[in-house]
């Protein structure tokens, strides 16, 4: 029997077994080329997997930095074990989908791929990959010349991190390594509600990134950027104050991190004690209601006003529903 297959049953297993709202990570080492990088990936990728597994996540390993022998190019490769994973996780549902991306990019001023053991994928592949799935999905690339990823993969309920804001930026990304260890640290926590949100953890491996050039005294060479609004631009940490974006892009586009702020690994008593379908519901209202207020300079007072209670009303039932009231 075949890897993939044997990867199939236990994955179908996993997934026959995964309680509603149960969220799933997919955690893809590439090819690190050098044993020092491939120490990194390997440290890197069990950051994630942990705090995955400490927030009830279902984790799914795809990949080694560490053994570095290519794989032949069949039905074992790394690239079908990934698009088997994906064709047997479920599609649709509340439960968020994690996919983590370590390792090395390349850019060949067109296509933008990130590095696995034998063939690579581009963001145009993944992208093709994801397009089944109706379920909240979010993908953070720490890889060099992720930036393109961006563009490929922007679609609505999708939250897109890359390490770069371009595929020029090609020389080794450390993002990667600060965006894993603020994923599961409370100093991240910024708005100090117990828990770290993607967003959270977005911003301070970005701060924590520029300070290390700033430490070295070297010129950055990586800028990372994230998208969840669906335009395909991407927003840099520098745009936010907080949680919250005071700056908008050039091209007059919405803002990004409001649905990334809401998705933790880890959650805190009060948001874990809450059914997934309610959080969800609870989300929706809640990204309406920003928009709302965004929206208010441009509307009737009255009509603002209106749509707002009922928001607020609606909101209130909810999480009445969620205590049980």
């Amino acid at each position: 029997m075949s890897t993939v297959a044997v990867g199939l049953l236990s994955l179908g297993a996993a997934r026959a077994s995964n309680p509603v709202g149960q969220p799933a990570m997919f955690v893809v080492v590439g090819a690190a080329g050098e044993e020092e990088f491939g120490k990194r990936f390997e440290d890197w990728g069990k950051k994630w997997e942990q705090v995955a597994r400490k927030g009830g996540a279902r984790v799914t390993r795809i990949g080694s930095a560490t053994q570095t022998d290519k794989l032949p190019e069949d039905d074992a490769t790394d690239r079908n074990s990934l698009k088997a994973a994906f064709d047997n996780e479920a599609k649709d549902g509340v439960a968020e989908l994690w996919l983590v991306l370590i390792g090395h990019g390349t850019f060949d001023g067109t296509t933008a791929k990130f590095n696995l053991r034998g063939i690579d994928f581009s963001g145009e592949e993944l992208a093709e990959w994801l397009k089944p799935f109706k379920r909240p999905v979010a993908v953070i690339n720490s890889s060099s010349s992720s930036g393109p990823f961006i563009k490929a993969l922007s679609a609505p309920d999708r939250i897109v991190v890359s390490a770069t804001r371009s595929g020029h930026e090609q020389n080794f990304a450390y993002f990667g390594g600060h965006m894993a260890d603020s994923i599961g640290d409370l100093k991240a926590d910024l708005d100090k509600d117990g828990q770290v949100s993607l967003l959270e953890a977005f911003l301070m491996g970005s701060r924590r990134t520029a300070e290390f050039y700033d430490v070295e005294g070297r010129l950055a060479t990586e800028h990372a950027l994230i998208d969840d609004n669906a335009d395909g631009f991407g927003t840099p940490a520098d745009f936010f104050r907080g949680i919250r974006a005071v700056k908008k892009p050039d091209q007059g586009a919405a803002v990004d991190g409001l649905r990334a702020h809401q998705w933790h690994l880890v959650k805190s008593e009060t948001e874990a004690a809450m059914p997934a379908e309610v959080r969800a519901k609870r989300d929706g209202l809640e990204l309406r209601l920003e928009k709302l207020r965004q929206e208010k300079p441009s509307m009737e007072e009255d009509d603002y006003y209106s749509q707002l209670e009922k928001l607020l009303m609606e909101l209130s039932r909810v999480y009445e529903s969620g205590r049980g009231g």
